[in-house]
């Protein structure tokens, strides 16, 4: 779908090498531009002290990319990705603002070079504001700082970390979106425009509706222990094989008596405790007690074929082994094989969205350290003498 589109990735880590994934996946040229040293994810097996024979952890974000290594810090290594910022559609960075700058790689120099050029920047922070320069990890710019590490958990408990690029890919999500919306823009105008993600905005927007309460009512609830939920069926409970569900009440509908019914407690319906929303709020750790008992004493695929026939929303809290197995999963197109090095493939999560009857999977490996620089450098007209030179002076690697 993004054939002919050029991409020039300036970026590490995984939120921006995320999105660039994902215009790889639909078709992009993605070029990525790693510094002498690599991007960091390369190691990120050897950094926590363990060996891996293949890094799915890099080759989800890369696959499908052609890399190049440059140190920008020289002239010829930066004069080159000028060249490639020159003929491309699509810039990537998540270098700090001040960093690019003076480097003569921020927006204004390089949409004065290429007037077509969609510069999209991702930060910790945003490009304005006393924070635009500090450093930013989605632990600490999408989960601590704008809220989530305290709003996820239960009131009372210590903050806990979120799982590996979770804000990361997140971001990722919303970062893509802007870059093709920008690209529709330039369909009908020619000229390219600043994109500007950063992660304490993505979470922010991800935590809008908890967010829309506090901003109103100047107050917003704490997530509570299961006994003392505000709504206690929107909860989760153990069957009597020790599988835990997560049942889900519609809002404004009559759930509640489905759930009785299916779990066989259809004497709840009128009991005056549970007869409305907001008695079943007040009473909400006798209600969650009963239901617990009840639930107790079906085993998950009883309880299963139960809650289905109420038409009752409802799923089992999988394990990651359980869940990258999972039949819909396949079915929906979320698990791909991904092409490695040396032959093969190995499986690994697909973008979020698909666009059936298109070729919208991975297109290849990820790339090699340095594995395409001296065939891009050709492309941009770079003859082997000019080629030779800039490796033997450090500035392509």
């Amino acid at each position: 779908m993004l054939e002919g589109l050029r991409v020039i990735e300036y970026a590490t880590y995984m939120a921006a090498p995320g999105a660039g994934m994902m215009l790889a996946d639909w078709g992009a040229d993605v070029i990525k531009v790693e510094p002498p040293q690599g991007d960091p994810t390369r190691m990120f097996f050897s950094t926590i002290g363990a060996d891996a024979d293949i890094n799915p952890v890099f080759a989800f974000d890369n696959r499908g990319k052609r890399g190049v290594a440059l140190d920008t810090a020289k002239e010829g290594g930066r004069a080159a990705l000028l060249k490639l910022v020159d003929g491309a559609d699509v810039f990537l960075t998540n270098v700090r603002p001040s960093s690019l700058a003076r480097a003569g790689l921020d927006y204004d120099s390089l949409a004065a070079r290429n007037p077509r050029l969609v510069y999209g920047s991702l930060t910790g922070y945003g490009l304005t504001g006393a924070d635009k320069d500090r450093p930013g990890f989605d632990i600490a710019s999408f989960w601590a700082r704008p809220g989530l590490a305290a709003m996820f958990a239960p009131k009372g408990a210590e903050p806990f970390p979120l799982r590996t690029a979770f804000g990361d890919h997140v971001t990722s999500m919303a970062f893509a979106a802007g870059v093709l919306a920008a690209l529709l823009e330039r369909s009908r105008t020619g000229k390219g425009r600043l994109v500007e993600a950063s992660l304490m905005r993505a979470a922010n927007f991800v935590m809008g509706s908890d967010f829309a309460i506090q901003h109103h009512f100047g107050k917003l609830a704490s997530t509570r222990p299961r006994h003392g939920a505000v709504s206690p069926l929107a909860n989760f409970f153990k069957t009597q094989d020790g599988r835990w569900i997560c049942l889900v009440p519609r809002q404004g509908g009559n759930d509640f008596a489905n759930f009785c019914r299916a779990v066989g407690r259809a004497d709840l319906i009128d009991d005056p405790r549970f007869a409305s929303g907001g008695a079943r709020r007040k009473n909400a750790a006798d209600l969650v007690t009963l239901f617990d008992d009840a639930i107790g004493a079906f085993a998950f695929d009883d309880l299963a074929a139960r809650l289905d026939a109420e038409d009752i929303a409802w799923a089992p809290v999988q394990t990651a082994a359980e869940a990258a197995n999972d039949p819909q999963l396949h079915a929906a197109g979320g698990v791909v094989e991904v092409p490695v090095k040396g032959g093969g493939t190995i499986r690994s999560s697909g973008a979020p969205v698909r666009f059936p009857g298109a070729d919208d999977g991975p297109k290849g490996a990820a790339p090699s350290f340095g594995e395409h620089t001296r065939s891009v450098l050709a492309e941009l007209g770079y003859s082997d003498a000019d080629i030779d030179a800039l490796y033997e002076s450090g500035a392509a690697r």
